[in-house]
């Protein structure tokens, strides 16, 4: 722990560095810097804050499904949500409530940690999914603050690594106070790191709701985009797009076949900053591209669509729109060995992926989603562009599998009522609600 700590004092310089290049791209990063090291300039708060970290974007979203059933468990409760990402931070400001706090979760530090909880003095910390931090951990013990992992993953790539380090991983996870897993396999690998009360209870994403926003924004797309099949390239990671693009040019026959069937391709990257960087590959490419930014609220211009090859989605907040708009969307991070991106939000709006191999960050949903028939799994990009082709040839089973992913998500539904009542079985939380 000493070498770590030691480590982590020493590379603080170049996390600074980092943060101002980020910042060039995505303002948020150069926001209250002071806050990553443990120094928050307002007075200290009265605490007993319900403390709630989600890393980014992902896990934000997944605190969203929950917070409505916290609220209810905690009447008039004070809401402290920490972030490590710029994305994260932006979809947490719609979270907030009168009388919560967002900040930056501290580097960890044994310093940083420390000053953290005394400044806000929380009564429980709930990390989302993975983010478990062995200063961090430490620290709570220390202030007696318990702390779960809710709807906790562990892949077994991760697990493996952690074991690595038994000095740090051991310490981290037997500290927690509760996990609350996503499935039996992740509660087996977190049960392997030391954690002591694991529990099943199901992924929260199932139990994401499409909204009425969402559903009135794809009819005004629709309208604009007229009949053309739209595949989408959902979170498209750095790297990916180019092997689609190589995939796509390296076969006349089938690039002929997308083209008679009017394909009109719906490019989203993962991260914001990439945008003009995609944009830019895509003029290369020679492709014609329509940027939805250029919309604003309007819908997309029908005459301009007729032509387009790829639409570019440079925005936030909209991938419910974007996937109900696709008939069949290919899954970001699974091409490039990177473990994949979240596929529930997909088949809540009803679209079928097609993934790449590299699905280990989210295996067991990438598993059953192909056994349910709401997704395919491809050995690479070329195999998923055939995919691609063979489903919009063959309507009934796209339409099969278009209801085999409406199925999976009522299946997996009931992670927030199970997240609650463990909650409160255990000593973290007593049955009025109160903290204990």
């Amino acid at each position: 722990m000493i070498a770590y700590g030691v480590l982590l004092h020493l590379l603080q310089p170049l996390l600074r560095q980092k943060l101002r290049r980020r910042a060039q791209h995505e303002p948020q990063y150069g926001l209250n810097v002071a806050q990553r090291f443990g120094q928050y300039a307002d007075s200290s708060p009265e605490g007993g804050f319900v403390w709630l970290h989600a890393v980014s974007l992902g896990e934000t979203r997944a605190a969203a499904l929950l917070l409505p059933a916290l609220r209810e468990v905690f009447p008039g409760m004070r809401l402290l949500l920490t972030h490590g990402t710029a994305t994260g931070w932006v979809q947490g400001r719609a979270l907030l409530e009168a009388g919560d706090v967002q900040v930056w979760l501290p580097w960890d530090t044994a310093q940083a940690t420390r000053q953290f909880l005394a400044h806000f003095k929380p009564s429980m910390g709930l990390l989302m999914e993975t983010e478990v931090w062995p200063h961090l951990v430490q620290a709570c013990r220390q202030a007696g603050v318990p702390l779960c992992l809710l709807n906790a993953r562990m892949s077994e790539k991760s697990c493996r690594r952690a074991l690595r380090w038994p000095a740090l991983s051991g310490p981290a996870y037997r500290g927690l106070s509760l996990v609350l897993a996503q499935s039996v396999p992740d509660a087996q690998r977190l049960l392997r790191l030391g954690c002591r009360d694991v529990r099943v209870v199901g992924n929260l994403k199932f139990d994401v709701v499409v909204s009425d926003q969402a559903r009135k924004q794809a009819s005004l797309w629709r309208s604009g985009l007229g009949s053309r099949p739209v595949v989408m390239l959902a979170s498209t990671r750095e790297g990916e797009e180019l092997l689609w693009l190589q995939a796509l040019q390296s076969q006349p026959d089938r690039l002929e076949q997308l083209k008679a069937l009017g394909v009109l391709w719906l490019l989203v990257p993962r991260h914001p900053q990439r945008f003009d960087e995609v944009n830019a590959l895509l003029a290369k490419a020679a492709l014609l591209c329509e940027r939805r930014s250029a919309w604003g609220d309007r819908e997309p211009d029908a005459a301009r669509m007729t032509s387009a090859d790829v639409v570019l989605g440079d925005s936030l907040g909209e991938m419910q729109t974007y996937y109900l708009v696709s008939r069949m969307a290919l899954l970001g991070g699974s091409f490039a060995p990177l473990g994949g991106q979240n596929l529930i939000e997909a088949a809540a709006c009803a679209c079928p992926v097609v993934m790449g191999p590299h699905t280990f960050n989210f295996a067991d949903a990438a598993a059953l989603a192909v056994a349910q028939g709401a997704a395919w799994q491809m050995q690479d990009m070329q195999a998923a562009l055939d995919q691609v082709v063979l489903a919009l040839t063959h309507p009934q089973s796209l339409e099969h599998a278009q209801k085999a992913a409406d199925q999976l998500l009522e299946k997996g539904r009931g992670a927030v009522s199970n997240h609650i009542q463990a909650l409160r079985s255990t000593a973290v939380i007593k049955m009025n609600g109160s903290v204990a």
